[in-house]
């Protein structure tokens, strides 16, 4: 090979590979990411579709008297009273929280804004038995002329215990969590005794004392529903409901059992 035709072939080596120095490189193809997948959204209720269950808690049996109440350790505490945890005038029991214990969890509730007010008057908590939706505030007054402590004892919400002296301000309070029902005490009055019944939804009630409860404003559905007292323990019924529905459930506790059925 002479002189010429080698430094020829040196050039056209360095033009090819100068060439591929210069070309670049196509970009590797990644996967295309998975869209995370989105939490299905609240139904909504149609006001135009809901139902209504409504009922009586009976009892069925001789119901125990009441025990009478000695407030004499404290002389701001007036007169002799009768205890609460069994009331029945007719037949009927008083006290019974009712909620809707499953079928609503497909909708979503708004809190609602107006405090539910739990008042300590006579050296007794009225009401004896008070039904709140979760987060929404329990208003806490004293209207009494001696020194209160209140001391609710959930299992599954934060307990707290704080005083509130003859006519203080208000104490504001809430429950994050579902439970029923929370007992309430009084460190000061030991006869002072209260349950809150926390729920999810605005599907509750508490019997007065001719025992009637309504649930208002249900979409259409399967519902449990679930009656509760501090003594006779649940009774668990279930209830379907059509569009405009209007059904009625009675309960009904036994003396002597922890819970019966419904009718």
């Amino acid at each position: 090979m002479n002189r010429r035709m080698y430094f020829a072939s040196l050039l056209l080596v360095g033009l090819i590979l100068i060439a591929g120095c210069g070309k670049k490189e196509a970009p590797s193809e990644q996967p295309a990411a998975k869209p995370e997948a989105a939490a299905a959204p609240a139904a909504k209720i149609d006001p135009a579709t809901v139902a209504t269950v409504s009922g009586v808690v009976k009892f069925d049996g001789t119901a125990p008297k009441p025990q009478k109440i000695d407030m004499s350790q404290d002389p701001a505490c007036k007169g002799t009273n009768d205890t609460e945890t069994v009331v029945v005038d007719g037949g009927n029991l008083a006290n019974v929280f009712v909620y809707v214990k499953d079928g609503a969890g497909n909708y979503s509730f708004d809190v609602p804004k107006e405090p539910a007010k739990l008042d300590q008057q006579g050296c007794r908590y009225h009401p004896h038995v008070l039904g709140v939706m979760a987060g929404q505030t329990v208003q806490i007054i004293n209207s009494d002329n001696t020194t209160h402590n209140i001391h609710p004892s959930p299992k599954d919400n934060r307990e707290w215990n704080e005083s509130q002296p003859p006519k203080a301000a208000p104490l504001d309070k809430d429950f994050a969590r579902q439970e029923v029902l929370i007992p309430v005490k009084c460190n000061q009055h030991p006869w002072m005794k209260m349950y809150i019944g926390v729920v999810k939804s605005p599907f509750f009630a508490v019997t007065g004392k001719d025992g009637k409860y309504e649930l208002k404003g249900l979409p259409p559905g399967t519902y449990t529903i679930a009656a509760v007292h501090e003594k006779y323990g649940e009774v668990d019924q279930t209830v379907t409901v059509a569009a405009k529905d209007s059904k009625t459930q009675d309960f009904t506790f036994k003396a002597g059992a922890g819970g019966a059925g419904g009718q």
